[in-house]
């Protein structure tokens, strides 16, 4: 390892020599399994560690890190899996020249070639294989595809991939597969995860009929902006499958969406632990907001429930039940079949009978509200959780007029009803046009920007974009972060929270649905992320550095 970096107060980055110190750190962290380290995402050059500050810190685990034996890296029993190739791909020619041998050689040598999944990312299932054969160093396409179809093979640098799903990509495309990447029935859903063996197969003209492959990968895996290792965050976000909000057929109380403002979702405390697969967290924006609603009504705390952005949702409730909206100031209406109006209060427990309407008016500061109600919503899960990622397109699909969900039944809550007082009672969130302070760490990446630049980042206003969303926040400042270094990163792990600079220099502010890698370099990570999810178009940021913390590891090793 040539480097120690802090990424958060809950992550660290190492930086290894090359592809091959990176593989052999993550198998033997995953042998060793550190007390308190939560989870692992391996890079091209680095892995991140998620730890558990409760249970050990930075410098803890770098002096464990340290002293683990990486020549016992390689288990010598790797998973191993063969896919069907039909060589056909537009690139294939071209790759051919670039690499002055013909399109059969290509094909021959990539066939002969022992690959490797490195690290996972840029979507669900979508693997970086890479081979033990150099005359594979190819570059991306010049201008990226905005499509590429699912199952295409595809070289970039040194790796090759699979497309698990349609998506925009850069990579140069050489054939295509049937082989699902991506099934949420197999165990693990992922085909392609780090360790595993892949050998490629020539299997003819006729084996692979792309007009008769399944779309159900398409239905559960995601998709970035650009080609894998070139998302720049809050781009845009693919084509989502449409899906069924069946859950209302076997439940005895339910919504009934009338409207759903600008972007009503389920969401939960979402699905931590499968970023080795190419899945985030994702979850509630503010997972504060979410768990003071759940201990209102007396749910578990990562019951599922209704993400509100801006407002202008309109709900009918089946059933009767206890009800509890948190997070954004807007107001709250609720009107009976007879036509009585009752305006609850934010943050407070109120009860629902049947044929009431649920109105959550426009948001007056912040953005996002949680409606919690006792039981919690009856969702299909993905890999555990009720969650919709956007980026990733698990979980249910955005609601829209029309929907119905069903509701869990009130006596499955284990908790009472929390009647107040009420939560979030002293705190106010911006409004368009307010100004908000958030405290970042620096790091892992802070080095590749001048002094005058990390002075930029703390001392300027910044102001949140109408380019944002779940995925993160587009901010616009007068000036824009001055880089020490040129170029790009081999792609590397991020974090909810994480500020990634692209070329411009406009941060851009990582929310709940980020890519899990990038190639941009991340300046700094904020820590008050609930406050963030709740920042709108036009309010204006300043950050501050967090203070020291004792327990962090320096830089070098």
């Amino acid at each position: 390892m040539t480097a120690f970096r802090t990424a958060s107060r809950q992550h660290l980055l190492i930086d290894c020599a090359d592809l091959t110190e990176t593989m052999r750190l993550h198998h033997s962290l995953e042998t060793a399994a550190l007390p308190g380290v939560l989870e692992l995402v391996p890079a091209a050059r680095t892995v991140l560690v998620r730890f558990d500050p409760a249970r050990t810190s930075a410098r803890e685990l770098e002096s464990a890190i340290t002293g683990l034996d990486l020549a016992s890296g390689a288990s010598g029993d790797e998973r191993s899996v063969s896919i069907d190739v039909v060589y056909d791909g537009e690139d294939l020619a071209e790759v051919a020249d670039l690499l002055g041998v013909s399109s059969a050689e290509v094909i021959a040598r990539h066939q002969r070639a022992r690959w490797q999944v490195a690290f996972s990312g840029f979507a669900p299932g979508f693997g970086y294989l890479a081979g033990d054969d150099p005359l594979f160093d190819v570059p991306r396409r010049s201008s990226p595809r905005t499509r590429v179809p699912v199952g295409s093979v595809a070289l970039a640098g040194e790796f090759t991939g699979v497309y698990p799903r349609s998506s925009p990509g850069g990579w140069q495309l050489i054939g295509r597969t049937d082989a699902v990447l991506w099934d949420l029935d197999r165990d693990p859903p992922a085909l392609f995860v780090p360790g595993t063996i892949v050998t490629f197969k020539d299997a003819g003209r006729e084996t692979v009929r792309a007009a008769e492959r399944t779309n159900a990968t398409d239905q559960v895996a995601g998709d970035t902006v650009a080609a894998a290792g070139e998302a720049t965050a809050a781009d845009g976000q693919g084509e989502a499958e449409p899906q069924a909000h069946d859950s209302a057929a076997a439940a005895s109380a339910s919504i009934t969406v009338v409207q759903p403002g600008l972007q009503l979702l389920i969401e939960d405390l979402g699905r931590p632990g499968f970023a080795s697969m190419g899945v985030s967290g994702a979850g509630a924006a503010d997972r504060g907001a979410l768990l003071a609603a759940n201990r209102l009504v007396g749910n578990a705390e990562g019951a599922a429930c209704l993400e509100s952005f801006g407002g202008g949702v309109v709900l009918d409730i089946t059933g009767d039940g206890v009800a509890a909206v948190t997070g954004a100031e807007g107001p709250i209406t609720v009107t009976s079949a007879a036509g009585t109006v009752f305006r609850p209060h934010l943050g407070e427990a109120f009860s629902l009978v049947h044929g009431d309407r649920i109105e959550l008016g426009a948001v007056t500061s912040g953005v996002r509200r949680y409606l919690a109600i006792r039981g919690g919503i009856a969702a299909p899960t993905a890999l555990g959780s009720a969650s919709a990622d956007t980026l990733g397109h698990l979980g249910p699909a955005a609601l829209t007029a029309g929907d119905t969900i069903g509701l869990n039944d009130p006596r499955t809550a284990p908790h009472l009803v929390d009647p107040g007082p009420r939560l979030g009672e002293d705190q106010t969130l911006p409004a368009p046009g307010d100004l908000v302070e958030l405290t970042v760490t620096l790091g892992p990446r802070d080095d590749w920007f001048t002094a005058a630049g990390i002075e930029t980042l703390l001392s300027q206003e910044w102001t949140v974009t109408y380019e944002s969303d779940r995925v993160g926040l587009r901010l616009s400042g007068d000036v824009p972060l001055e880089r020490a270094r040129s170029g790009e990163l081999p792609s590397e792990g991020a974090v909810t929270g994480a500020l990634q600079v692209p070329p411009n220099g406009q941060p851009v502010l990582f929310g709940p649905d980020h890519p899990l890698t990038g190639g941009y370099p991340i300046i700094g990570s904020v820590e008050d992320t609930d406050l963030a999810a709740q920042l709108a178009p036009g309010v204006r940021i300043r950050f501050r550095v967090s203070a020291p913390d004792t327990s962090a590891t320096t830089d070098e090793s």
